[in-house]
């Protein structure tokens, strides 16, 4: 069969013939006097709500690296008149039902917990999680302050292991066993 015959039907339709693919380029965005790309970054920073306190921002970095090996937590909270994320309470030696009774049933609130986790294979690791919560009944002018401040303060704490929680009744040693069970 030649190739005339083989695309015979589509000459009425010269719009159904392959064209080879075009490099991919990022959106432009219109600055008055030039185009620029977009950068995709700059817009998801943009949408911040609140800061971290600064002095937030030293107590997690030592959080991050200390040497215990029992589970803590740190519970932060944003302050409405500042706009700003900070520390509302540290605890150590505290299990994940026991963090669960301290915090608020219809207020929104960050906690980074690092965990004590024995992997199937008998190894042991010290996650850092960023739970999330986000009870059901809240204001939603609370709720959006801070889903507004989630992604920054996660940045800042640098951390990966981000879980959200709608009841504080999901928050129990199964729940973050199961949830971590996903890296390994």
């Amino acid at each position: 069969m030649g190739i005339n015959r083989m695309w015979w039907w589509m000459k009425p339709f010269p719009y159904l013939i392959p064209r080879p693919l075009q490099p991919w380029s990022p959106p432009l965005e219109d600055s008055g006097t030039e185009k620029r790309p977009v950068d995709r970054k700059v817009m998801s920073d943009s949408l911040v709500v609140c800061e971290v306190d600064p002095e937030l921002k030293e107590k997690l970095r030592k959080f991050r690296f200390r040497k215990e090996t029992d589970n803590a937590a740190i519970i932060m909270k944003v302050d409405k008149d500042r706009q700003m994320v900070v520390l509302e309470e540290e605890f150590q030696n505290i299990s994940p039902e026991e963090l669960k009774t301290e915090l608020p049933e219809r207020q929104p609130r960050f906690v980074v917990y690092s965990y004590k986790y024995v992997h199937e294979d008998g190894r042991v690791s010290y996650p850092l999680c960023f739970i999330f919560s986000s009870p059901v009944g809240c204001k939603p002018e609370q709720q959006m302050m801070y889903a507004g401040s989630k992604n920054r303060l996660v940045q800042t704490a640098e951390l990966t292991k981000v879980f959200e929680i709608r009841t504080t009744d999901d928050l129990t040693e199964a729940w973050l066993q199961e949830k971590l069970s996903f890296f390994r």
